[in-house]
């Protein structure tokens, strides 16, 4: 061990994103056109998103080069460092060595401004003055806002109910960065309105936020949609953790056994995990466990499908594991783990049994969270925590047995206090959901 702490230079910041599609065995199913049922080529989404997007979502090509422009502003905070975490180790009294990629290091605390950034970057050359977008928990909001300042684009985030009345701080944080933010379900569009005249008191869910914001990108020919997680070109972006990852555990001379992320659409987690796929696929010995909360469990209970990515059924559809477009989820902290469904790329390798899914309950992670930062000194975010669970989990099931496990530390969680105050003075609930409404959500899944 050199260091506690790895950092590489600014120069080794990955020149190439990495697309894992080519090398997923049996391939992903294609999107389909929600009214013919047949495959969907890029010139119907080229309303709402820019043809080099579009070019990276259905590329074929194993990687994708960065721009400079780009590499430029990552080099803001990236590399981010890789640290080994035996504070927690030694209060784990385990053999196992736990290394973790610490994404809270970018300036709006989170991996999103991985992709953002890249988004911003492709549609201010193509001309777009506006961008629309959805954010749960308030992380990709912020992303977006930071990216689009950069790039001097408005921006336009309609942010779920439940999380804009709990985290007022990302708010500021996006107004900071020149955005505009409103809650969702909203009466600025067609189907918030509708929503709103059947549940007035509704928390909102990121199916409507995504459903207003394509709808708000739809209606103006200067405006395009951005997507934080779930699609292709996201995973792509968010693949420089894991390539920055493995130079920095070859520093150190070590290999991880274990590679872990939270699941909510699928981005931070494919983001570490993808560079290490294709090791597994090369014949490498490693596992991928993706940690989701039992109360969202798309992955755990719901259904391997083709799903509509929000409410009112504006996107294509997708082949995923999904709780249904209609699900509306429990109002837990870990706003970004709210989603109904899972990226394509993170649902096919479940599929082929490559990533192995997990469930666990919220107090069992902010208790992981509390001693992850009582040991190491950060203070996680809420979804973060679940990967530490995962970890802890992992680290224990035999505490005598060598084993080298790599987590993503996504995000730090100095605007999710609120919910830390909630977990100490015994407000925060374990909430699982129920087989029955796991049938209830997802009776109405599209006949294909």
């Amino acid at each position: 061990m050199l260091s506690k702490k790895i950092i590489l230079r600014d120069d080794e910041i990955p020149t190439q994103w990495y697309n894992i599609v080519p090398d997923i065995p049996n391939g992903l199913q294609p999107p389909l056109d929600p009214e013919t049922k047949e495959p969907m080529g890029p010139e119907k989404l080229a309303v709402v998103f820019p043809m080099s997007l579009l070019e990276q979502e259905m590329s074929g090509e194993r990687y994708i080069d960065i721009p400079e422009e780009i590499r430029e502003i990552y080099s803001i905070w990236r590399p981010t460092p890789l640290v080994r975490a035996d504070k927690l180790e030694k209060a784990l009294n385990t053999k196992a060595k736990i290394y973790y990629k610490y994404e809270g290091a970018s300036p709006v605390g989170s991996h999103k401004p991985n992709s953002a950034i890249a988004q911003a970057y492709y549609n201010k050359k193509e001309g777009v003055k506006r961008l629309a977008t959805e954010t749960g928990a308030g992380q990709w909001g912020s992303a977006l806002s930071f990216a689009t300042n950069k790039f001097g684009l408005e921006c336009k985030v309609y942010m779920v109910r439940i999380s804009f009345d709990q985290k007022p701080y990302r708010k500021a944080m996006m107004h900071t960065y020149g955005a505009e933010i409103i809650a969702s379900p909203s009466s600025e569009t067609a189907f918030g309105r509708s929503v709103l005249e059947k549940d007035p008191d509704t928390p909102g869910s990121l199916g409507i936020a995504i459903s207003e914001a394509l709808e708000d990108a739809a209606g103006r020919e200067d405006t395009k949609y951005a997507l934080g997680s779930v699609l292709n070109h996201v995973i792509h972006h968010q693949t420089v953790v894991g390539l920055e990852a493995k130079k920095q555990m070859e520093i150190v001379g070590d290999y991880p056994d274990i590679v872990i992320g939270c699941c909510g659409g699928g981005s931070n987690f494919a983001g570490i995990a993808a560079p290490y796929i294709a090791d597994y696929l090369a014949g490498k010995k490693v596992r991928f466990v993706g940690v989701e909360p039992a109360s969202c469990p798309t992955l755990t209970k719901g259904v391997y499908t083709y799903d509509f990515g929000d409410v009112a059924q504006l996107t294509p559809l997708l082949s995923m594991y999904t709780l249904g477009h209609d699900f509306i989820p429990p109002g837990i902290h870990a706003g970004g783990l709210r989603y109904h469904a899972m990226s394509p790329i993170v649902s096919a390798l479940v599929r082929e049994k490559i990533i192995e899914p997990i469930s666990v309950r919220q107090l069992e992670c902010f208790e992981a969270g509390v001693l992850f930062a009582r040991t190491e000194g950060i203070i996680p975010a809420p979804e973060s925590n679940h990967a530490i669970r995962a970890a802890i989990i992992e680290a224990t099931k035999d505490k005598n047995e060598p084993k080298t496990i790599l987590f993503n530390l996504s995000g730090h969680g100095l605007l999710d206090l609120g919910a830390y105050e909630q977990f100490f003075s015994g407000n925060l609930k374990n909430y699982d959901y129920p087989a029955e409404a796991v049938a209830e959500a997802t009776k109405n899944l599209p006949k294909i």
